[in-house]
């Protein structure tokens, strides 16, 4: 007897959904606008990476937005950059509101792709578009931590997926008073168990690394795909590979990003 019937398990031989691959629109113009937010005076090596990862994967149109402190110094190779207004820290300021929304309305998906700064301004920023935006929303690297004052607003936000690392989730359990511990040092087996009960009770779409597996959880289903790659997840090309595949699935996250995986 299966003691674990919503654990899906994949490798590179046998992809447990093959026919998402096969649902890439051949035309680049039907294969969704996915819109990038994030960057910070100090960095935006991750977003430039999200953009060239997004295109790579075969997004139709990627548009990104960063504070206008960068404008001088965005590379030329990244053709449809728009710029928001910054605060004293480097990083969105409230006033980049309006851009935020404008890229939502034009876009099928949006990723924070990270490197957001730590600024109180920019979080409240970020928070105020988790209840503006309605479409698919994913959220990685720092800009999880950037949201943690809004995690009840965050677990039951439908249409989310968060490519996140342990200690992330960890804190996103407690955080909302979830009645299971997370440890490192736990089986997989528990953590599979933890993820398909938790994405029950939320409808939100979860991605983690644990012992070397890269488990995907939506809806009380969970799949695990054998991983050793982890600088792939804390660099946002995971993220931004599995917004790219949920924008031409975007009924299916669980197979979208599964799929994406591979």
């Amino acid at each position: 007897m299966d003691l674990h019937p919503y654990w899906h398990k994949q490798t590179p031989e046998k992809p447990l959904y093959p026919d998402i691959e096969w649902s890439k629109p051949e035309q680049r113009a039907l294969r969704g606008k996915l819109g990038i937010i994030g960057g910070n005076k100090l960095g935006f090596a991750g977003v430039a990476e999200s953009y060239s990862t997004a295109l790579a994967s075969g997004v139709g149109e990627v548009r990104i937005l960063l504070p206008d402190i960068l404008k001088k110094t965005v590379p030329p190779s990244i053709t449809e950059a728009i710029f928001g207004a910054s605060n004293p820290s480097g990083g969105l300021a409230k006033d980049a509101r309006i851009e935020m929304l404008a890229l939502g309305q034009w876009a099928n998906g949006i990723l924070f792709a990270g490197d957001a700064g730590r600024n109180s301004e920019t979080a409240i920023l970020y928070e105020d578009f988790l209840a503006d935006y309605r479409g698919p929303l994913t959220i990685t690297r720092d800009a999880i931590d950037l949201i943690k004052n809004s995690p009840q607003a965050l677990a039951e936000r439908p249409n989310t997926l968060l490519v996140m690392s342990f200690a992330q989730l960890q804190k996103l359990f407690q955080s909302v008073y979830y009645p299971k511990i997370l440890t490192f040092s736990m089986q997989l087996a528990s953590l599979v168990e933890a993820l398909h009960k938790f994405t029950i009770t939320y409808p939100i779409t979860i991605a983690v690394l644990h012992k070397d597996y890269l488990l995907v959880a939506s809806g009380g289903e969970v799949t695990s795909t054998e991983w050793q790659n982890p600088m792939a997840i804390w660099r946002g090309s995971v993220a931004t590979k599995a917004a790219a595949y949920w924008l031409w699935n975007p009924s299916k996250p669980l197979e979208a990003v599964t799929a994406s995986l591979l």
